[in-house]
């Protein structure tokens, strides 16, 4: 993902926050139970952190090509897709399949950080050598 396609995502994905966020509370609320609605709210949260995260790391290629951050963006990217995305439609639907779609989202969060720790340490060790 180029630093463009990052800042695109981002852009797009904050933009679907904000938007599916106002129609759970004005329009979902009234027909979704708490369990549902406990679902979309954990979907938004994950979804707005890594929106923010991909956000930074747009930034950060920006100024540094890093293939650590590159690899760390496309994980958070297909992580807030799949583990959001699951969450929203297993609210929406109630099919049971989307269950196990969560954890894959959820290790791929896991790795994008993990991608994005290496990229940072990586990021140290070259400045310390040009000082």
């Amino acid at each position: 993902m180029s630093s463009r396609a990052m800042f695109i995502f981002a852009a797009i994905s904050g933009f679907l926050l904000v938007a599916f966020g106002a129609f759970g509370a004005h329009v979902l609320s009234r027909s979704l139970g708490p369990t549902e609605m406990a679902w979309i709210h954990t979907g938004l949260e994950y979804q707005a952190f890594h929106t923010l995260a991909i956000f930074g790391l747009a930034v950060a290629m920006q100024r540094r090509i890093s293939i650590w951050f590159y690899w760390s963006s496309v994980f958070l990217a297909l992580g807030t897709v799949l583990f959001s995305g699951s969450l929203y439609s297993l609210a929406l639907s109630h099919l049971k399949f989307w269950v196990f779609v969560t954890p894959v989202g959820g290790l791929c969060f896991l790795v994008g950080w993990f991608l994005m720790l290496i990229g940072a340490l990586r990021l140290k060790r070259k400045a310390d050598r040009h000082e």
